[in-house]
């Protein structure tokens, strides 16, 4: 039994290689899905700047204040959602960059822990 274990220890090497590359994956994860929250946000904003600058000025325009609406200014309220969206985009373009990163990071793991333990995956 022994020697069944030791057959099947990794060395140090291979094994912080494995960690890394776990870590990596979780950190992609969380990326991954950070941005695909702040692209929901950012249609729903796109879809509430539209609504404003389709309606009228009589058209009573709200904004969302905690738990109640108050009345708010047209024009100011577009100024604000433009200014999150601007915002929105930004964060989006950097989260995607953080994951083409971390993608490209797990890339460079994976091959090299195919070369430690003598492996190749068919391309």
């Amino acid at each position: 039994m022994d020697k069944l274990s030791e057959e099947i220890e990794l060395p140090p090497q291979v094994r912080e290689q494995l960690m890394r590359l776990q870590q990596l994956q979780q950190t992609l994860q969380a990326v991954v899905t950070q941005k695909q929250q702040l692209e929901i946000e950012l249609t729903e904003t796109d879809k509430a700047m539209s609504e404003l600058k389709n309606a009228t000025k009589e058209t009573p325009v709200y904004k969302s204040v905690g738990n109640i609406l108050i009345k708010y200014d047209k024009k100011r309220l577009l100024e604000e959602l433009t200014e999150r969206n601007e915002l929105l985009n930004t964060r989006v373009t950097v989260l995607g960059k953080q994951e083409e990163r971390t993608k490209e990071r797990i890339k460079e793991v994976q091959e090299k822990l195919q070369t430690r333990i003598g492996k190749k995956s068919p391309q």
